[in-house]
């Protein structure tokens, strides 16, 4: 916190969390439902048992009491290392200078635990259903270990928020509906979105809930956009045999439908929406892949947490995720070289 203006500090901190009594605090959201409560309540249990470090997490979700099962949390944990090792990578390469748009953010935490590490872009910005973000801010305006560190990084003295919208001098959340494009475009606009910056954009368990031509649109918007970019994406693959299958009916019993899923069949056909889309390089490995290379002493330490019994079940279920990469331009900076 800057102590040369501490009092406008405070009074900037008092003015986001006026709103908030204790109580609406404490009361459970019934409205968000589904896959962005399902992918928090997971990583907030394999956080609860040490599978990786965010002390964020918790201001956003509650501990479950349900246990989560030992291959959920490996899997988890797989995707968060994956995906932030991705991350790092990109703000080394850019040595900073350059901008993070999360697509379809939920809970997300990647802000705050970037801040800790100093590895903050010029600036973040996340996106997401509007009903989504209005819990995000609600959680952000309520608690302190959320709000201050964007306080601490915001020079102005007021900061526009309000239900659906939320930007700061290094952060920005935005509510929108990623298939409509030029409402997209131009909120991110209005949040000061610099096409001019390498960017980095990055969806998890996104693109396969939207139709194969809105996610193809999505991508070839993020392509034309940037000069020099970054695309992370973090979904289903293999789900053609009858592992697959079963993962898909249990989402539908949930009325969850997977309207991407014809794009998911294997890594290539990852690949190839991303090379067909405007993209220059693209990579992708399975998550048992990306699991078998993670470093042997983070392997043996999560793999003392708890007892698995069935590799077999583990294997089957990272073999059905993937982690996929791909770049356009910054020869100069090297984005090609980015691997996992």
């Amino acid at each position: 916190m800057g102590t040369s203006t501490p009092m406008a500090t405070r009074q900037r901190e008092s003015s986001i969390i006026s709103c908030c009594s204790t109580s609406s605090c404490d009361a459970d959201d019934e409205g968000v439902r589904g896959t962005c409560e399902d992918a928090s309540l997971c990583k907030r249990f394999a956080v609860s048992i040490g599978y990786w470090h965010d002390p964020y997490i918790e201001h956003f979700v509650r501990l479950s009491k349900e246990r989560k099962a030992p291959e959920i949390n490996r899997g988890y944990f797989a995707r968060v290392h994956g995906v932030s090792q991705l991350i790092k990578a990109f703000l080394r390469k850019t040595e900073c200078h350059c901008q993070i748009v999360n697509l379809g953010a939920g809970m997300d935490t990647t802000f705050w635990r970037l801040k800790d590490e100093d590895l903050l872009p010029s600036k973040y910005f996340e996106v997401d259903f509007p009903m989504i973000v209005t819990r995000k801010l609600h959680s952000i305006k309520c608690k302190p270990p959320l709000s201050s560190p964007i306080l601490e990084l915001h020079s102005e003295d007021t900061l526009q928020m309000d239900g659906h919208i939320l930007d700061s001098k290094r952060y920005a959340v935005i509510g929108a509906d990623l298939r409509d494009l030029s409402e997209l475009e131009e909120k991110l606009k209005k949040c000061n979105m610099n096409t001019q910056l390498p960017t980095l954009l990055i969806a998890e368990c996104v693109l396969v809930y939207m139709t194969p031509e809105q996610s193809a649109n999505l991508l070839k918007w993020a392509a034309n956009s940037f000069e020099r970019a970054m695309f992370i994406n973090y979904e289903q693959v293999n789900m053609g045999d009858r592992f697959g299958q079963i993962m898909i009916e249990n989402l539908r019993r949930r009325q969850c439908d997977l309207a991407g899923v014809e794009t998911c069949k294997s890594l290539e056909s990852q690949k190839e929406r991303l090379l067909s889309n405007g993209w220059e390089t693209a990579s992708a490995v399975d998550m048992m892949e990306l699991y078998n290379r993670l470093p042997r002493a983070e392997v043996s330490r999560i793999e003392s947490l708890e007892f698995l019994d069935e590799m077999e079940l583990l294997e089957q279920l990272m073999r059905h995720y993937c982690l996929c990469w791909a770049t356009k331009g910054g020869n100069e900076l090297g984005l090609k070289e980015i691997t996992y």
